[in-house]
């Protein structure tokens, strides 16, 4: 019998990415993502850490829904903007601003990234790709892992596989930013695709036991 685990997102490309992270568990798994659970109430993203708000929508989705949650906090933390936009990444353009279409979003999120660091030269553009993946139950947090992946931002966008700010994000370890990177090697290298690495080995002991 699969388990139905429930994916604390509306991001079809975040859900996707996890499903193929999660996909030797494919047979084991039902994935729901919160496009199916259209009642449930909004949790409101306040933690000052990625770890605090990763816990906090996997608690908070699973307690609603009754189902074993997976959530993850990440974005992208600029050394020369000293750590910005942090927990802020998703909508750093626009706080306080209602909803915007994912690409319209994404194009704010880089220009104003890019208009901050302005005259600053490129090996002064260190940054790095943080993601806190957290797995709950209704009743406790089951599991919690991290991953990191480290870059520098450029100026002008390059490739398409990817959305936020994968098109800015350079890998000088790689030669390519990560939208420039095949789903699976990007699944292999990137703060989320780390993130669930850990987690798998763990989840993957919880499935035997539930």
């Amino acid at each position: 019998m699969k388990h139905t685990i429930l994916v604390a997102t509306t991001n079809p490309g975040k859900m996707r990415e996890l499903a193929e992270m999660f996909s030797e568990l494919a047979g084991e798994i039902e994935w729901h993502s919160l496009r199916d659970y259209p009642n449930t109430t909004e949790v409101e993203e306040d933690g000052a850490t990625f770890a605090e708000n990763a816990a906090k929508k996997a608690l908070g989705y699973a307690k609603q829904t009754g189902l074993w949650t997976i959530a993850d906090d990440s974005g992208l933390a600029v050394d020369a903007l000293g750590g910005q936009p942090g927990v802020h990444s998703a909508r750093f353009a626009t706080e306080g601003v209602g909803k915007l279409p994912r690409q319209e979003q994404d194009e704010l999120n880089n220009r104003k990234v890019l208009g901050l660091l302005k005259g600053v030269p490129q090996d002064k553009r260190s940054a790095r790709f943080v993601c806190c993946m957290c797995l709950a139950s209704p009743a406790e947090l089951l599991i919690q892992t991290e991953g990191k992946i480290e870059g520098q931002i450029i100026d002008t966008p390059r490739g398409e596989n990817g959305f936020g700010y994968d098109p800015l994000f350079y890998v000088p370890a790689l030669g390519k930013t990560t939208a420039q990177l095949s789903s699976e090697h990007k699944n292999a290298v990137s703060h989320r695709g780390q993130a669930a690495a850990q987690m798998k080995p763990a989840l993957r002991e919880l499935l035997k036991l539930a």
